[in-house]
């Protein structure tokens, strides 16, 4: 915008331009606040007694009081874990609809989230389930099926939808290993299994926060880096190569880092579905497909439809429920009824 001077600064394309800019910008910050104040309210909820104007002071001057001690290491380790994780999962699930262009990618469709699973079940079978290697486990095993994916792309030269294809047959293959290596568990493995394979965050620190948010800041840079190169793919692969675009490249570098956010949020807090395939058409919808918006109004919508799950799973139920059951109780009906929308226009 810096060499628009002059009459194009007075041009009604050109203001016509900017006001969508900041319509856009205005919608995304709205959405970010609008996640800072769920969080608020989730860590005031539950039977702690504290006001939200305390709450703010423990955050603004942490001390070793009661109140402190309630916020920083009971409530605000899951909430940021809830906000983190769903905002990487949508961020993945965003950058994978667009480079195979498919609205139905995701972390889960293409077989990543049924590798990590049949991770975890291995070493909680084989390697006595502590939460190290459980998390190691699962890491390995949704590498190796970003690996697949991308060899398939790198040296088949496979097209978008073969990828996708690919990716169900990934999910089905270790899903029927998930499967064996259940039926040969004892029951105490099988209660573990079944417990990881919701996506809880109970297990949520301040270690394996860090280590996500770390991951996404990067992740992010470089997806935003690529805005451009998204917005060509969106209109067509012969635009794309028109404007200078090198596809494989592209697709093989979103597809790695896409898998390398989720293996990380997957190996700490199981499988929590549907976030990444939500949160993109939750964005998608209010601020339209351009990279440079639906990137970061991604994350706000998949950080907190997760939160929002998180909330209704501890508070809403005499039990608390993993958030993982929760986000596909929500996310289905809620995709359910934007496809019907979607349809009935």
């Amino acid at each position: 915008m810096a060499g628009l001077t002059g009459d194009s600064l007075r041009s009604p394309t050109t203001r016509a331009y900017i006001r969508y800019g900041r319509a856009k910008i205005a919608i995304i910050a709205a959405a970010f606040a609008f996640l800072a104040g769920l969080a608020l309210v989730s860590i005031r909820l539950g039977a702690t007694g504290l006001g939200y104007g305390e709450i703010l002071g423990v955050l603004l001057r942490p001390d070793d009081g009661w109140p402190s001690v309630v916020v920083w290491k009971l409530r605000l380790p899951r909430v940021a874990a809830a906000a983190l994780a769903g905002a990487s999962l949508s961020l993945a699930g965003t950058v994978m609809q667009s480079i195979l262009r498919n609205p139905l990618a995701s972390p889960f469709t293409l077989g990543i989230s049924n590798a990590a699973a049949f991770g975890a079940a291995l070493a909680i079978v084989a390697l006595g389930g502590g939460p190290a290697l459980v998390a190691g486990s699962a890491f390995a095993s949704s590498i190796v099926a970003a690996a697949i994916i991308i060899g398939l792309t790198r040296l088949a030269s496979c097209s978008p939808e073969t990828i996708a294809l690919a990716g169900l047959a990934i999910s089905s293959i270790f899903g029927t290993g998930l499967a064996l290596v259940t039926f040969l568990a004892d029951d105490v493995a099988v209660a573990s299994i079944v417990f990881w394979q919701f996506g809880s965050l109970s297990k949520a620190g301040w270690g394996n926060t860090a280590a996500v948010a770390a991951l996404l800041a990067l992740a992010f840079a470089y997806f935003f880096f690529k805005r451009w190169d998204y917005n060509a793919l969106e209109a067509g692969e012969d635009v794309a190569k028109g404007l200078g675009v090198r596809l494989r490249r592209t697709r093989l570098a979103g597809l790695a880092v896409s898998a390398l956010l989720t293996a990380v949020v997957v190996s700490f807090y199981g499988i929590i579905g549907f976030i990444g395939l939500i949160g993109p058409h939750m964005a998608k919808r209010v601020i339209g497909d351009d990279s440079r918006y639906a990137l970061p109004g991604a994350m706000a919508a998949g950080a907190t439809v997760l939160l929002a799950a998180h909330i209704v799973g501890s508070y809403a139920f005499k039990q608390a429920l993993p958030v993982g059951i929760v986000s596909s109780a929500i996310g289905g009906p809620l995709f359910l009824a934007m496809l019907l929308r979607s349809r009935t226009k």
